[in-house]
């Protein structure tokens, strides 16, 4: 039963359809998902009561567009990510960085907001990428190694760092730095709303911007509280069983 102490991140897990309403209301479900409904909704000045009966209305409308991956193991997770959300951030970035700069360029000097939109896009795009490849080249490797290593379907995974925790922490810090910046953009634009003025390309631009980060929540919610929480625990049972043999 949903509480307005139950915390973000248990009724995205319990529920996906219910980050739809997260999103609408602007809960950070997956950096910030540990703190309960009602903190949340007070840090955003929200009627806790409010969003509690939306996200127990969206908990009974079936939503196939929004696939459940709590019984999905590491590796399909891991897969979900690079196909789909990897995808995206390397698809859209190309696409959006000429806009700002077009609309920072045109716009800048009347509304110099737009200049921080631009920097900001630029920073998050340069650390995305370089988050990407980290991920895809050293952790996700290890964490599929790992559990190959489990089903037994492959031997014990060697690695550049100690223990697992270590570069999730990492990920972790990058990925709330990213939420930063977007936030940031967020605020300097009244939630990516065009003013009424606006050409295409700025309309396009915002638009572009909202949609990256409703993927890019998505995607920090399947890191952070699916397939981290695994990978730390699969170590912890493989470590285990080394030491019992």
């Amino acid at each position: 039963m949903l509480t307005t102490e139950t915390t973000l991140r248990a009724i995205a897990l319990e529920d996906p359809a219910t980050i739809r309403i997260f999103e609408r209301y602007h809960l950070d479900y997956c950096c910030g998902g540990r703190r309960p409904l009602a903190e949340a909704c007070a840090e955003k000045d929200l009627d806790a009561t409010e969003v509690l009966a939306a996200l127990e209305q969206a908990t009974l409308v079936s939503d196939a567009a929004e696939r459940d991956f709590t019984q999905a193991t590491p590796t399909e997770l891991v897969r979900h990510i690079v196909l789909t959300h990897h995808a995206f951030v390397r698809n859209e970035l190309p696409r959006l960085l000429p806009l700002a700069e077009k609309v920072a360029a045109k716009h800048g000097p009347t509304h110099p907001e737009y200049f921080r939109v631009e920097s900001n896009l630029r920073q998050l795009g340069s650390e995305l990428i370089h988050h990407l490849a980290k991920e895809e080249m050293i952790l996700f490797p290890y964490i599929e190694a790992l559990e190959a290593s489990r089903n037994g379907t492959g031997s014990a995974p060697h690695a550049c760092f100690a223990t697992v925790e270590s570069p999730i922490q990492a990920m972790l810090h990058e990925h709330e730095a990213a939420g930063a910046l977007l936030e940031e953009m967020r605020a300097a634009t009244n939630d990516f709303t065009p003013p009424t003025d606006a050409c295409p390309t700025l309309a396009g631009l915002l638009h572009g911007i909202n949609d990256f980060e409703r993927d890019l929540h998505r995607h920090i919610h399947l890191e952070n509280n699916l397939l981290f929480p695994l990978a730390i625990q699969m170590e912890k049972m493989e470590n285990e069983a080394m030491i019992a043999q």
